[in-house]
């Protein structure tokens, strides 16, 4: 049962260190956008800045209501990755030593 618990909180690390560069790429991208440095007529960019805004606007934009831009920026993402971080740190790990220490 342990190596099936170990697994499964291999998974959700890896999906939530994922989750932060999804984040980091969407930001990084949509100032990329604003400064004109790329534009969405590209067909390949236009995809996959919509695949990324799918993936991080579920998350970000409970934070952006709760949290006003500070001169004009967005530090939602910054928020969001801090408790990505919390989490992967001192969530995860307590949750996986209790549930192997319940297991035996």
């Amino acid at each position: 049962m342990a190596p099936l618990i170990n697994l499964i909180f291999f998974i959700l690390g890896s999906l939530l260190e994922l989750l932060k560069w999804a984040i980091i790429i969407s930001a990084v991208l949509s100032w990329l956008v604003a400064f004109d440095v790329i534009n969405l007529r590209n067909h390949f960019v236009y995809q996959f800045s919509k695949f990324l805004d799918a993936v991080t606007r579920p998350l970000l934009a409970p934070l952006q209501r709760i949290i006003p831009a500070l001169g004009g920026v967005d530090i939602s993402p910054i928020i969001l990755i801090l408790l990505i971080v919390g989490v992967q740190r001192y969530i995860l790990p307590a949750l996986q030593i209790g549930l192997l220490n319940l297991v035996g």
